[in-house]
């Protein structure tokens, strides 16, 4: 008998080694990440699926290449009975333990959709008919719809369409929905924003509803500084009570946009062209929104901070998005000048980085 000992020991040794090294293996296996080319694509896994066939389908799709650890994985540390059938997006790369959480959890039917602040309603329908194809219209169909005005009719009956309307975020949507249901998104979230009384309160200094959406917009393509917003809706004010043009140029790149001809550059045609929306040329506020607003931007514009500045300009010094403010047009002509001696330099670094880069 106690000759025996020594191989029973040296059995139960191998056994144990072997069991340590198929342990460390498998955890090795699906815990590494792999690459695949599916990440765009939807997956279906079919109610009734057994845990074999569904690593077996992921892997002829090529998000799982080692189904041998797969299976051992969910057979000794797994639970297959938490598996969930539906359609699902497995990013790239993902590792064998990530795509069985993601089973678990079970599939997510929404795409996530987001309209940055300052998008017009021509970015907006482009954007949604590139994350949505399957709704079967272009961009200029899906601005079509942004016409009709129904759904901000008792906010404000004299809009021509959504622009300023539809509301800034990150929205999670149904992967069937179509650009109507979208839409209607984003403008129920505006209605959210906008509070009924703010409705009086425009009143209260001689304002719509919609030329208050309409200042928004202007301040929220002039700045991205929350604290400057009140001071810039201040500038607003004085310059419309002084009849003198606003001059924002973002007015002309909408413009561009609505004429089909932006192309990322403010030519010397956009600056002239007969249009309401010209505030270089036309003076009082233009017909309507020119880009999405936020929140801050839609207070700033009830809450203009009053002030004699008629002028403002970007500051280089700081390069943070923050500007100058001035009283006068020399210190400004001293400030843009300034400025645009810091955005040649700014065009010319790239320039050079593109050179490189083409080398």
């Amino acid at each position: 008998m106690k000759r025996f000992l020594p191989f029973v020991f040296t059995l139960l040794a191998l056994a144990v080694v072997t069991v340590a090294g198929l342990a460390y293996w498998i955890f090795a296996t699906v815990k590494k990440p792999h690459q695949h080319s599916r990440a765009a694509d939807y997956i279906r896994v079919e109610k009734g699926m057994t845990p074999r066939e569904i690593i077996a389908k992921l892997t002829s799709e090529g998000i799982i290449v080692n189904p041998t650890a797969m299976n051992y994985y969910l057979r000794f540390f797994g639970d297959a009975s938490k598996l969930q059938a539906g359609e699902y997006q497995f990013p790239s790369p993902i590792s064998p333990v990530q795509v069985l959480a993601q089973l678990e959890k079970g599939q997510d039917l929404t795409i996530r959709l987001t309209i940055p602040e300052g998008f017009t309603r021509f970015d907006i329908a482009k954007r949604i008919a590139e994350r949505f194809p399957q709704g079967g219209m272009d961009d200029k169909a899906i601005v079509a719809l942004m016409e009709d005005t129904t759904l901000i009719r008792d906010i404000s009956p004299t809009a021509k369409n959504l622009e300023g309307y539809m509301y800034p975020s990150t929205y999670s949507v149904p992967r069937d929905a179509r650009p109507p249901d979208i839409i209607r998104m984003m403008v129920e979230q505006f209605r959210k924003i906008w509070k009924p009384e703010w409705a009086a309160a425009a009143r209260s200094i001689n304002r719509t509803p919609h030329e208050i959406v309409t200042i928004a917009s202007l301040i929220e393509t002039e700045t991205g500084v929350e604290s400057e917003r009140p001071i810039v809706a201040g500038i607003i004010n004085n310059r419309l009570s002084k009849n003198i043009p606003l001059g924002i140029d973002q007015t002309n790149v909408y413009i561009a946009k609505m004429l089909g001809r932006w192309d990322g550059t403010i030519h010397k045609s956009d600056l002239e062209v007969d249009s309401p929306y010209n505030t270089r040329i036309k003076t009082g506020l233009p017909p309507g929104p020119i880009s999405s607003v936020s929140e801050s931007s839609l207070k700033a514009a009830l809450s203009p901070s009053p002030n004699n500045y008629l002028f403002y300009v970007r500051n280089v010094a700081a390069n943070d998005g923050s500007h100058w403010f001035y009283t006068s047009a020399a210190d400004f002509e001293k400030g843009k000048a300034k400025y645009q001696e810091w955005l040649e330099k700014e065009r010319q670094l790239k320039r050079e980085n593109e050179s490189n880069t083409n080398q």
